[in-house]
């Protein structure tokens, strides 16, 4: 993003493997354990599972609202740096969360959808869900400031 222009919401500058590198290498080990693995980048689209533990469950045996939404800026995070290259500087600006249904012990995935991207801003949209793709546990918006 050197050159000024704006990145093509249609174009990967990474590949899922290169982000997996890549979002590796920024977060502390035992914190990355709990964000989440990429399944599938496509323009546009990235999509990323976890598995959650035993001790990201609060009472009830569901699991605890601050884990839904480190996925969900991950998720968001990945979807962004998938079109802009690696930018490690990209920051949150913003984050709405709406909790939908109660997410238990079972696979978790986050839907990430580029909404727009900008030379300062972009914005995601992360569909979460288990089982169904049409039973939402979670929706959430997301901006990231990007460094110019």
């Amino acid at each position: 993003m050197t050159d000024g222009a704006i990145p093509n919401e249609r174009t990967l500058k990474l590949t899922g493997d290169e982000l997996e590198q890549f979002i590796d290498g920024i977060f502390d080990p035992e914190v990355r354990l709990d964000l989440g693995d990429i399944v599938s980048v496509v323009p546009g689209h990235a999509r990323m599972r976890l598995t959650p533990q035993p001790h990201m469950l609060r009472k009830g045996d569901i699991v605890s609202g601050p884990y839904l939404m480190g996925l969900a800026d991950v998720a968001a995070y990945v979807i962004i740096v998938a079109h802009i290259g690696k930018v490690a500087m990209a920051v949150t600006s913003n984050l709405n969360m709406n909790f939908l249904r109660a997410c238990t012990l079972e696979d978790i995935t986050a839907d990430a959808y580029l909404l727009k991207l900008g030379r300062r801003l972009a914005n995601a949209e992360i569909r979460i869900w288990q089982g169904q793709e049409d039973r939402l546990i979670a929706h959430a918006t997301v901006s990231y400031a990007l460094p110019g």
